[in-house]
């Protein structure tokens, strides 16, 4: 078995769409990144790279390549489940945190959890979402951005 951690933020800005964990959510604002800018999937890939000791996505999708420009982070985080199971790993389970002060997330998780998991050819079960605000404090909280951490756990086949 092997752990790993990930973590990603982006500012959020006026005129793009808001997405996180593959699902698009009503917001007067989206994330600010070279793809859609899904900080809850980049936090899973970090931390499904780093459990298989293959880099980050900063890496394996870099920004500097206009092939990622306006990428689908679903279809990145498939990428990434590919590349886990050529070194030998399924998952185990996953483990995730959104911080946001606004939206309110709660009603989209199902949503975002069966994507998730759907995508990384897992069981719902194995994929867990959580929200959270930050009572108004640091850049979340004064709604200048989103960020998400994970975890997860990768088991040898």
């Amino acid at each position: 078995m092997r752990i790993g951690h990930g973590y990603d933020v982006h500012r959020l800005t006026e005129g793009r769409k808001l997405i996180l964990g593959g699902v698009e959510i009503p917001h007067s604002g989206g994330l600010e990144g070279h793809s859609d800018a899904d900080v809850l999937a980049h936090a899973i890939m970090d931390a499904l790279l780093g459990a298989a000791a293959l880099g980050d996505i900063g890496g394996m999708f870099p920004d500097t390549d206009d092939a990622y420009l306006g990428a689908d982070s679903m279809a990145l985080l498939g990428e990434v489940c590919l590349a886990i199971g050529r070194k030998g790993y399924t998952v185990g389970n996953v483990d995730a945190t959104v911080l946001a002060q606004k939206p309110k997330l709660a009603p989209y998780i199902p949503a975002m959890k069966s994507r998730i998991a759907q995508v990384l050819h897992a069981d719902p079960d194995q994929v867990n979402i959580k929200a959270t605000t930050e009572e108004r404090l640091g850049f979340t909280g004064r709604e200048e951005g989103i960020a998400a951490h994970a975890v997860c756990l990768l088991e040898e086949r």
